[in-house]
Order: structure tokens, then sequence, then C-alpha cells
């Protein structure tokens, strides 16, 4: 699986963005997709989960309620919709897949992509 993350950049705090992740291969609703980031100085760290049917999410408690993952999985394309944006959401974010729903962990995901970066701006 090839994962491409797209639809970062430079938005001022309150502010919305939505990222994208393009999957390749046929098989993309048998992962689970989870969205990461990694701010400067810091530890790459879990932000948002989905099951491969869209019926299970999970969220980091720092983006509860400001972020929503989803799916469409005709289009082999995840989504993090973020909004509130806030300066401590600058980071690189990363889309990752993985045969199990539930371990988002760095070293448990299967598949990376590289990395979109936002920046928010105070």
């Amino acid at each position: 699986v090839q994962l491409q993350a797209s639809g970062g950049g430079l938005v001022q705090a309150g502010g919305s963005l939505r990222l994208s992740c393009a999957a390749s291969g046929r098989t993309f609703s048998s992962y689970a997709m989870a969205w990461f980031r990694q701010a400067p100085g810091k530890e790459r760290e879990f932000v948002a989960g989905i099951s491969g049917r869209a019926r299970s999410t999970g969220y980091a408690d720092s983006v509860k309620g400001r972020f929503t993952i989803s799916r469409d999985n005709a289009k082999n394309t995840v989504y993090l919709q973020m909004n509130s944006l806030k300066p401590e959401d600058t980071a690189v974010y990363y889309c990752a897949a993985d045969h199990l729903y539930g371990t988002w962990s760095t070293r448990s995901m299967d598949y990376w992509g590289k990395g979109t970066l936002v920046t928010v701006s105070s």
C-alpha cells in the first residue's frame, strides 16, 4: 500500500483545513487508517483512527471535538477535517495504514505516507 497525504498549509488560529490521504491498491477497505503528527522536537503522536468500514473511530484527547476522520473507500481516500485549529496543532501530519484497528502506535502501523505540513499561526 502506498499512501500520499496532501492538504497541508498555513492557516490562522481558529481556522480549518482538510487533509486527504490517497492510497493505492484494491484492498483499501481492509485497512484501518490513522493520522499521526510530529511537531518540531517532539515524538510522532496519534491523532485519529478509523476502521476499514468506518464503523469505529478514535481520537487523541487533544483533538476530540475539533477534528473528524472519515474515509471514502470508493476513492481509496481517508480525510482529516481539522476545525478550530490552534498553534499547538502545528506539525507534519502523516497518514498510516494497519491491518488491525485500535493499535495506534508508531511501531504497529504497517504502512506510512510522506507527511504534509500544517502550520497554525497565532
